[in-house]
Parts: C-alpha cells; sequence; structure tokens
C-alpha cells in the first residue's frame, strides 16, 4: 500500500479528533448523574440544578476549560425517543397573511378564492398555488389581483400598484409569504429559547409554510402546545358593562324562544340562581325563568357585574356564541352598540361548597367594536413584558409600551376614567383582566395584566409578548409526544441490540476467517469511533431509527472486508504469492471495483431517505450515509496495515481457518437451468401480493390517513377489545386499541376531529381518552399526570403522535416517490456503469421483485403478527434500505459476470453467467449472514417501536438475496441480444 505513513498520520488524527468530540458528550452525561443523583427523582429540581451551573467550569483539557452549556451544546444529543419531549409541525396559515395582506378585502372573488383553495387544494401543493389557481378560475380575467379592493392597498403600497399584471402580484406574494414564513420563524425561536428545555431544535421545512419543533426533556404537554401556537394578538379594549347589555340579553333570550327547538330547550335546560335578576319586572312575573323555557338564559350560571356581562359552563360557550352570532340576535342590539364583540375570558375553576364538584367557567364580555373590527391599542406597541406580582401578591405580567402606544394608551386610559368604564387586556380573543381606571389617565405606557394566573403562565405569557406576535395563525398538523420512561426504554433495548449484534458480527468474523477477521473487527471498532466521532462534530441527534442505522453499519461495514477476503482467497487458490495475492484483490480489476459501485448505490438510496425523510428517518439515513464512508476508509485502509505487517514479517496469513477454508468452493450449481421455476415461483407471488392488495389492503398508519396515535400504559392487562368498544362508544366513532409489546400497554388510534387544528382540539381529544381509560387507573392519576407519564409509576401517555390529513397526504406522495426515485437513480447508476441497459433491467426487476414480496408479506400478515406491521415512514425507510442491500448484493453478482465476460474464460455463455455467480456465494451468503444476525438481534432486543420496522428489513434481506442470484441474472441473460451473445461466445471459444 502506497503512502502508507500517511494513511497512517490521518487514521490517528482523525481517532485523536473523535475522541476529543466524544469527550464531551461522556461530560455532559457525567454532570446529568450528579444532578439526577442531587434531585433525587425529582425532575423539576434536576433541571434547576443543570441551569444553577451553566456557566460554571466543568471540563479541563488543561490548554482550555468548557462551561456545562458548552459541554451540552457539543455533546451528541439524543432525539425524542431516547430522551422523551414533544415534537410538533406547525403550518403557518398562507390564508391569514393572504387576507392581512389584502386589507381585510370584502372583494367576493378574492374570498371565494380563498374558500376554494381551502377545499380544493391536493396533495402536497402549497396553499398559495391552490389560490392562484382559484382566484384565476373565479375571476375568469374579469377581476385583477392588484385591484384596489384586494392587493393594490396601502398594505402593500410601493410593491404592488393597480398597473401590475396577475404575473407580476403572484410573485410579490409568494415573497411576502417567504417573509411572513420567515417572521413566524424568528418568533418561535425567540419563544423557544427563552422555554428552558436543553437542546430545542427549530427547523423550517423546504418551501412548505411548516416549521418543526423539537422540544426534548419537555413534559407539560397542553403548556407547550399553547406556547408555540399562540398567535399572540395583544389587544385593548373599552368594555360595555353589564347593565348596558342586559336589556340585549332580555330580547334575544326572548327571540331564541321562537326559533329553538324545545327538545334543544330541554336538553339546554338547568337550574338558574341569580340570573333571574337580569330580568325586568314585567319579566319576573312571566314564566321566562322557568327551568327549560329560556334558551339563553338557562346556559348561564350567574350574572356578572362591571365588565362581566354573565358566568357560564365552558362547555356551553360554543351554544352561547352560537346564540350571538346570529344576524336576526345582533339585530337586536342598539344602534350605538351594533358593533360589539362578544368575547370570553380566561377559564377558571370553581368548587360548588355542598357538593364538592368542580366546574369550569369562563366570563363573557362585551367589547366596544368599530366597522373594522381593530383594537384602538394593539400589543405591536409593547417593547417589554416582565412576569411579576401584582398589589394583592398575584402572579401577574407588567408590559412597557413604547412613546405612540404611551399617547394612546393615556387618551384609552382618560376615557376609561371619566365614564367609569373598563378596559379588557384580551390575547387571542381571550380577555385576560378588565380593569377599571379609578386614578385618572395612566401615563408613561405602563399597563398590568393581572387575573387567575400560576407562575408559570405568566412566564409563559411575558415570554410570548416579548417575542411578539406570529404573522397568522400556527396550526398544529403533526405532533409526537414521548414519555421519558418509554426513552429509557428505548434507550436500554438499542444499546443491548447494538452490543449483541457487534459481538455476533465480530466473532463470526473470527470464526470464518481467523487472524484476518480480528483485523476486520479492529477496522469495524474504528469504523465506530469515527462514526460516532462524527456524529458529536455534526451537532447530530442520535434517535432509534439512528440506532438501528448504526446497527446495521455493523453489518455492512464488514461487506468490504468479505469482498476483499474473498478474492484474495481466490487469487491464492491460484498459486499467487500472499504479497501478489493482496495487491490484485486491493486493485481496481479486482475487489476495488465492485466495492465502488455497490457503496454508490447503497449512497443513492441513503440519500433519497435523508432527502424525503423527516425527524427519526433522516437521523437512520444520517447514520447509515457515515457509516457507509467511514466503513470504507477502515475497510480498505485500517485491516491493510495489519495485512502488510504480516506479509512484511513473513507472516502466513490465509483468510480462512481449518473449518471453512473449503466452505462455498468448488460449487457449481446452475442458477440459469433452473430460472423457470424462479420464475414461476417469483411471479406466482408477485400475483398472490397483488391479489392480497386488493382483497386485504395494508395496515396504513397515521402517517399515511392522518389520525392520532397514543401509546398507553397500564398499571395492569387490560383486554384491547373492550378498550376500544369503550372509547368508541366515548368519542363517537371507531378507535382502534392493540396491544403493543406488553400485555399492559396498547396503542391507541382514533380519526377524531383530525381535521379540526388548534390547541382546545387537541386538548380535547387528550381529555376524552382520559375519561375513557380513567377507570383503569388509580384515583390519584389525575389528568396532568396521565398526560404527561406519571413519573412515580411510569403509566399514562408514553407517547402521542398526530398527523393532519394535509401532511398525510405530503407524507405518502414523498413515500411513493422516494420509492420510485430510488429504483430509478439506481438503475442510471447501472447503465452508466456497466454500459449496457440490461444489467440495469435485471437490478430493477430484482428490486420491484423484493419490494412486492415485502409488501405481500405485510398485507397478509398484519391481521395476524404479534407485532404491529404498519404502512408508516419507518416502514418506507424500511423498503429503501433493502433496495440499497439488493442493489448492492446485485451489483457484486454483475461485477463478477461482466469481469468473466471480458476474461478468457472457456464455455457458452450460460457458463460463463453460473461460473461467475457461484464464484461469489461465499461473498453472497457471507455479507447476507452478518446482516440477517444483526437484525435478528435488533428484532428480538430492539424494542417494540422498531420491530416491525426491523422484520420489513429482514424479509427484505432474506428475498433480496434469492432475487439477486435467482431473478437479476436470469433477466439479464434473457434480455442480452443475440449478437451480443453470439460475440461473447466468440471470444470464449465457441
Amino acid at each position: 500500500m502506497q503512502n502508507k505513513g500517511l494513511v497512517k498520520f490521518f487514521a490517528i488524527l482523525f481517532a485523536l479528533v473523535s475522541i476529543y468530540q466524544l469527550s464531551f458528550t461522556f461530560v455532559a452525561n457525567k454532570v446529568k448523574n450528579d444532578a439526577k443523583a442531587f434531585a433525587g427523582g425529582n425532575p423539576e429540581k434536576e433541571i434547576k440544578y443543570l441551569d444553577s451551573i451553566g456557566k460554571e467550569k466543568v471540563f479541563n483539557l488543561g490548554f482550555t476549560e468548557f462551561t456545562y452549556n458548552e459541554v451540552k451544546d457539543k455533546q451528541i444529543n439524543k432525539g425524542l425517543d431516547l430522551e422523551g419531549g414533544i415534537n410538533v409541525i406547525l403550518q403557518i396559515s398562507v390564508k391569514d397573511v393572504l387576507v392581512q395582506l389584502s386589507n381585510n378585502s370584502k372583494n367576493p372573488v378574492f374570498n371565494k378564492a380563498l374558500v376554494d383553495a381551502t377545499q380544493n387544494r391536493q396533495g402536497n401543493q402549497s396553499y398559495l398555488d391552490a389560490f392562484f389557481e382559484a382566484f384565476d378560475k373565479a375571476s375568469a380575467g374579469s377581476v385583477k389581483l392588484a385591484s384596489p379592493d384586494i392587493f393594490a392597498n396601502r398594505n402593500l403600497q410601493g410593491e404592488i400598484d393597480f398597473n401590475m399584471s396577475d404575473a407580476q402580484v403572484k410573485k410579490v406574494l409568494a415573497k411576502k409569504v417567504d417573509e411572513s414564513v420567515e417572521s413566524a420563524f424568528g418568533v418561535l425561536r425567540s419563544r423557544i429559547d427563552k422555554f428552558g428545555v436543553t437542546q430545542p431544535n427549530i427547523a423550517k421545512l423546504g418551501q412548505t409554510g411548516r416549521i418543526l419543533i423539537e422540544l426534548p426533556g419537555a413534559k407539560d404537554v397542553d403548556r407547550i402546545k399553547k406556547l408555540v401556537s399562540s398567535k399572540a394578538e395583544l389587544e385593548f379594549w373599552e368594555t360595555y358593562k353589564a347593565e348596558e347589555m342586559m336589556g340585549f340579553l332580555g330580547s334575544a333570550n326572548e327571540a331564541l324562544k321562537a326559533t329553538v327547538k324545545p327538545e334543544e330547550k330541554a336538553a339546554a335546560a338547568k337550574p338558574t340562581d341569580s340570573i333571574s335578576k337580569l330580568l325586568t319586572d314585567k319579566e319576573k312575573d312571566s314564566t321566562a325563568t322557568k327551568k327549560g323555557n329560556n334558551p339563553l338564559f338557562d346556559k348561564f350560571i350567574s350574572q356578572g357585574g362591571g365588565p362581566v356581562l354573565v358566568i357560564a359552563s365552558t362547555k356551553d360557550t360554543a351554544a352561547i356564541n352560537g346564540y350571538l352570532k346570529r344576524p336576526e340576535i345582533r339585530s337586536l342590539l342598539p344602534a350605538d352598540k351594533r358593533y360589539a364583540k362578544f368575547v370570553w375570558g380566561k377559564p377558571d375553576v370553581k368548587v360548588d361548597e355542598k357538593t364538592k364538584k368542580e366546574t369550569e367557567t369562563v366570563d363573557l364580555y362585551a367589547l366596544k367594536g368599530n366597522r373594522d373590527n381593530t383594537a384602538p391599542l394593539s400589543g405591536g406597541v409593547i417593547v417589554d413584558a416582565r412576569d411579576t406580582f401584582d398589589q394583592m401578591g398575584k402572579p401577574a405580567v407588567s408590559m412597557q409600551m413604547n412613546g405612540q402606544g404611551a399617547k394612546v394608551w393615556e387618551e384609552l386610559t382618560g376615557r376609561a376614567y371619566t365614564q367609569k368604564s373598563f378596559i379588557a387586556i384580551a390575547l387571542d380573543d381571550m380577555v385576560y383582566s378588565a380593569p377599571g381606571v379609578t386614578s385618572g389617565p395612566i401615563a408613561g405606557g405602563r399597563s398590568e395584566i393581572s387575573g387567575n394566573f400560576n407562575v408559570t403562565e405568566t412566564k409563559d405569557l411575558a415570554n410570548v409578548l416579548r417575542a411578539g406576535k406570529l404573522p397568522a395563525a400556527a396550526e398544529i398538523v403533526q405532533s409526537e409526544v414521548v414519555g421519558p420512561s418509554l426513552g429509557q426504554k428505548a434507550i436500554d433495548a438499542g444499546t443491548t441490540s447494538s452490543l449483541v449484534g457487534l459481538l455476533l458480527v465480530c466473532l463470526w468474523m473470527v470464526f470464518y476467517y481467523g487472524r484476518a477477521g480480528w483485523y476486520a473487527n479492529v477496522a469495524l471498532l474504528v469504523n465506530l469511533l469515527f462514526l460516532f466521532g462524527i456524529l458529536a462534530s455534526l451537532g447530530a441527534v442520535l434517535t432509534l431509527p439512528g440506532i438501528a442505522g448504526i446497527v446495521l453499519t455493523l453489518g455492512t461495514a464488514v461487506d468490504a472486508n468479505i469482498i476483499i477476503y474473498e478474492r484474495a482467497k481466490e487469487e491464492l487458490r491460484e498459486g499467487k504469492s500472499l504479497a501478489e495475492a493482496v495487491k490484485a484483490s486491493y486493485g481496481w480489476k479486482g475487489a476495488m471495483r465492485s466495492i465502488i459501485d455497490a457503496n454508490v448505490t447503497h449512497v443513492l438510496t441513503g440519500a433519497i431517505l435523508f432527502i424525503f425523510g423527516t425527524g427519526p428517518i433522516q437521523g437512520f439515513a444520517t447514520t447509515l450515509l457515515i457509516g457507509i464512508f467511514t466503513s470504507l476508509f477502515t475497510s480498505i485502509f485500517i485491516a491493510r496495515i495489519f495485512i502488510d505487517r504480516d506479509i512484511a514479517a513473513n507472516r502466513d496469513l490465509t483468510f480462512t481457518t481449518n473449518l471453512t477454508k473449503n466452505w462455498f468452493t468448488g460449487f457449481h450449481f446452475d442458477f440459469i437451468g433452473v430460472k423457470k421455476w424462479s420464475y414461476i415461483f417469483s411471479s406466482t407471488v408477485v400475483v398472490l401480493s397483488c391479489i392480497t392488495f386488493y382483497f386485504n389492503g395494508l395496515d396504513e398508519g397515521v402517517d399515511f390517513v392522518g389520525g392520532r396515535t397514543f401509546q398507553v400504559k397500564f398499571e395492569k392487562p387490560v383486554e384491547a377489545t373492550q378498550v376500544s368498544d369503550e372509547l368508541s362508544a366515548a368519542f363517537g366513532t371507531g378507535v382502534e386499541a392493540k396491544v403493543f409489546g406488553d400485555d399492559d400497554q396498547l396503542k391507541i388510534t382514533t380519526k377524531y376531529k383530525i381535521k379540526e387544528e388548534g390547541v382546545e382540539v387537541d386538548k380535547e381529544v387528550n381529555e376524552k381518552l382520559y375519561n375513557g381509560l380513567k377507570k383503569y387507573f388509580s384515583p390519584n392519576v389525575t389528568y396532568e399526570k396521565f398526560i404527561n407519564t406519571y413519573d412515580g409509576k411510569k403509566i399514562g401517555v408514553l407517547q402521542a403522535s398526530k398527523v393532519g390529513a394535509a401532511i398525510s397526504a405530503d407524507i405518502k406522495t414523498n413515500s411513493f416517490w422516494a420509492v420510485i426515485g430510488a429504483m430509478i437513480i439506481v438503475g442510471l447508476y447501472l447503465v452508466i456503469s456497466f454500459r449496457k441497459w440490461q444489467y440495469s433491467l435485471g437490478a430493477i426487476a430484482a428490486v420491484f421483485h423484493d419490494v412486492i414480496f415485502v409488501l405481500g408479506v405485510y398485507s397478509i400478515g398484519y391481521k395476524y403478527a404479534p407485532f404491529h406491521m404498519e404502512m408508516d415512514q419507518h416502514f418506507i425507510a424500511a423498503i429503501l434500505t433493502v433496495i440499497g442491500y439488493s442493489m448492492n448484493d446485485t451489483v457484486i453478482v454483475f461485477d463478477r459476470i461482466r469481469e468473466f465476460l471480458a476474461g478468457d474464460s472457456k464455455g457458452h455463455f450460460k457458463d460463463v453467467v453460473n461460473a461467475s455467480i457461484n464464484t461469489t456465494l461465499s461473498r453472497t451468503l457471507n455479507t447476507s449472514l452478518t446482516m440477517i444476525m444483526v437484525l435478528l438481534i435488533m428484532f428480538i432486543f430492539g424494542g417494540e417501536s422498531i420491530r416491525g420496522f426491523i422484520f420489513a428489513m429482514l424479509i427484505g434481506i432474506i428475498i433480496g438475496t434469492y432475487s439477486s442470484l435467482f431473478i437479476a441474472t436470469p433477466v439479464l441473460v434473457d434480455t442480452m441480444g443475440k449478437a451480443d451473445i453470439e460475440d461473447i461466445e466468440k471470444r470464449h471459444g465457441n
């Protein structure tokens, strides 16, 4: 090997850099263990401990020191499935952005286009493109985007004028939408940075308008969802006093009597107490206050006072809103109150002293609206916000306004003081407080939000206000919540499978190749050092599929050594010396060409995985891609160093052991002769698989169809069918429950309200799930403990995920093109590399066969298998890995065929091809065996969450080995032109 010294230098340098990078992970883990010991199992105490030492020096390298914050920034970060936490994908509402840019246009064509775009948007089409299509169709050229009442308005003055064409306006709008997403990204980053979790991750997902947020270690699900999706539109409104609106409420109640059905009244009826005080004497004398006779009043718990009109139960707010929004009811408002805006306050929990029953109530306010529905003062004037305490010692938020805001605030408070009225402080159309002004106008621009808060809520509120409002609504279209107990279990499973897989591969290499096997094992260990070192230096996030990628690398890392060793054995059998055999094996005409071709196909499929995958799948692809390059370096150069030392010392090296030296030698199976039977078998499998798809379908997971999935750990085993029936009744729609791993753990899936967005909907689903399952838990397991994982007993929701209908369509589309794209790209590479399309066709036919076979197994088995066999993103990753391996295996065989056909072998075309296949059997079976061993270990020890994923790869590797021998090569032979065959046979002496 030339430049041996240079290779050693870079290997040692690379090893030292890897050790340096990994040292930060070791130190960070030690500090975390110290924090856990100090906290004694209290998570909050642990976080406070780590926060307190953030700036302390914890790592001394002699030439420099690092603080804990610096150390944790350089460590290998664990993903949500290992660390626990929450992952959400937010969709910034492009519709909201367009409405704002149009200055709330009332143009009927514009608004029809918005509605049509929402309804007709196809697959992964962007909302903006859907809007453009809908507008072009609705306008039919009669209305321009640059109309004064649409986008040629003061909001876009200087950027859009009425002379511009629709094509020009579309470019401006696309730019503005991108700016809005960028603005939202900045606002969310600011919020997340101040939230307090370690190593948060926030990233834009291409040009989709979607933003990914990952918060490892976060636990309070509802709080986090509220934090990231809150638009934070702060507004200050003058309010009407309760007595000013009582006449309207009485009139509304009377008018509703004629339109609300009797059965609706009866369903709504409940006792009223002081609400009768709202009625006039005349009304008191009537039967109006009898139970069930008042559609509106029967939904009120009591009257309010001051700015609060009435108090109602939270569950009745939707019905009350519906009544108050009716055109015929709003027409009853006096002329000076026709723009009144009814808004609810922050929910509060009241306890009945007699029954001790809790009821969540809200206050109803009437704001002094206007024609444009704009507040006199908005949150844009806020320059600072701090969590503090009010005069009563209760948590509050103080705010400071800029000069312009201070002036308007002084005028607003002056008016309220004169009129003895109140000013409502509303955030996202919810009134947080409505103080009166008792001491004259407030100068200086200082204000305060007080009310029913705890310290955490005021911290979050101040954080949100400081970060500013989102430019448009942010809807959670996909979310995943992983409990920390699942994370530890996943870590244990991944660690166990990794160690056992590594041990088995190392033992097999020594068993089969003797001392050369030890050299391959050293190269494998160095490969792992390099792999983890690169992951640490890149700041990569390690996930459970990422661990699967690493363990898979253990199987593939020895592949290059196997190819070289098998070639060296052939050269030695031909009578060459060890030095000559090694030189020939490492040459381009030896093993190197096969190694390069095989790994290029693997890299191409890994790259497709990385491009089309998200989250954990990208983690799998990352480790797989890095592993390919590091294993190539270590297999080719590190093992070679030891082999060259044996050559220099004249030591005997046979690449075999006494037991295995004659394995797979002299093998002469007629692969081409049995092609008829292999064609019949494979055709039967493909046909049966297609029939199975038609009648049985596939178990499509929520990734592909949308829905919510919860992994719930119970205190004792439960009956899945019974739970499914009970939850279906509670949700009013089908709910699927399956045993997931142990008998006390279920995977629960529902599509309930999956098309509706918002934190409120997510909370409603969580509450329905809790209420439907709480009879299976001890009374001390509250809703909060259930949803956020009860740390004391590791029970409750261990993992939750949500995939919206729109994003599931995108995932399905991306997955389809990922599989098709991988086959096409690798096929094109083979055409270029082998210079004949027949090679590419043979490889594609084999891969197509493998994919159909795996899909068929999953279609037949998902109803009967003791583990989950869902079609999801992990399954697609497995399919792409199978494609990569099948191509890899086929390329090795094709390389040998090409070599034999170009050589001086004697015999007919089919004889030469058969001989080529037989000489690669040792490599093919050896590599397949190491891969199957590793995958079996992962299947057994890797944990329930990746068992279906591993099973797909396991079946794929087995069938891929078969197809490379019995499908790819016969197709190559059968499609080879007659003239080509005659030419080949002529050159081979026939």
